[in-house]
Formats: C-alpha cells, sequence, structure tokens
C-alpha cells in the first residue's frame, strides 16, 4: 500500500490553506497523540493540533517514553473520542486506523475537510520484552515523524 502525500513541498500550508490538523486512531494514546504533539511542537502558534480516538483509552507510558526521548513531552496528554472533540472545524484528518478512518469520513460528510488514512502498526496488543516494546513504539514513532515531514514539507522539532 502506498500513502500518498499530495501538494508535500514546502509552501503547503500557505498553498493548502493547513491552520487545523485532527489526528485519529483507536485509542488515542499513541499514535494519534505522538502524532498530535509533534505538530504542537514544530508549529506552535501555526496549526492547530487535536487528536482523538474512535473510542479513548488511557495515557500509554511506553508512548511518553519514546517521546521523551526524542524531546517532546506528552505527560499532559488527556486521550479522548470523537465525541469529546472541542473543535468541528479541521482542515485535514488524518487517520492510522480503518475504524478511525471510517469515523473521519463520517465526520466530514457534511464540511470541507480533507480525510487522510495512513496505515500504522496499532500497538494495543503488543507483547515481549520492555526493550522490543520500546523498539516497536520508537519505529511507530519514526514513521509518523517521517510522514508528517514528507507531507508538511519541514523537519519536526526534536531534540538530537
Amino acid at each position: 500500500m502506498t500513502i500518498e502525500f499530495p501538494y508535500a513541498d514546502k509552501s503547503l500550508l500557505t498553498q493548502k490553506g493547513i491552520g487545523a490538523i485532527l489526528f485519529a486512531c483507536n485509542i488515542n494514546a499513541v499514535r494519534s497523540a505522538m502524532a498530535e504533539a509533534m505538530i504542537k511542537v514544530t508549529y506552535p502558534g501555526k496549526i492547530f493540533a487535536d487528536s482523538c480516538g474512535v473510542s479513548p483509552g488511557n495515557p500509554d507510558g511506553f508512548a511518553i517514553a519514546v517521546m521523551e526521548e526524542i524531546g517532546i513531552n506528552m505527560n499532559t496528554h488527556q486521550p479522548k473520542s470523537f465525541d469529546d472533540l472541542d473543535s468541528a472545524f479541521y482542515d485535514v484528518i488524518i487517520s492510522f486506523s480503518p475504524e478511525a478512518h471510517e469515523a473521519a469520513v463520517a465526520l466530514t460528510q457534511s464540511m470541507d475537510c480533507e480525510t487522510l488514512y495512513w496505515p500504522v502498526d496499532n500497538l494495543a496488543n503488543l507483547t515481549g520484552s520492555r526493550d522490543e516494546r520500546l523498539r516497536a513504539y520508537r519505529h511507530v514513532r519514526d514513521i509518523i515523524q517521517g510522514n508528517l515531514e514528507h507531507y508538511l514539507g519541514k523537519p519536526i522539532a526534536v531534540k538530537t
């Protein structure tokens, strides 16, 4: 499967008028929360970023740990569902699971909003040692970071 990145160049924010992005996945604790945090750190005051899940989950310690490794603090993230969203105006909704994409398409039936589906591994039932699990979380983090950088045409602000 190929992920499409329409209009991926340096002027995307002005070209497409992206001012608000919603990230969605199944439980809003890992993938969508990571993406939201990356955008908030990279585009403060330029892009409104939010995230949700098909259902709300609980904060994920592994997600928090691997984001801290790159200098992004997710300790205050509170998972929420589509029903808990504070805003109904997004320029684009990026979904990381088929269930979330289906919910995003339903949400945008009566609004002018682009919906994108970027399949990324679901870590909900991951097993293994702590090191193996951290490695899997880092992999997901890095995929999301790379996709965002390609789509928005700018590196994500991370600690080096």
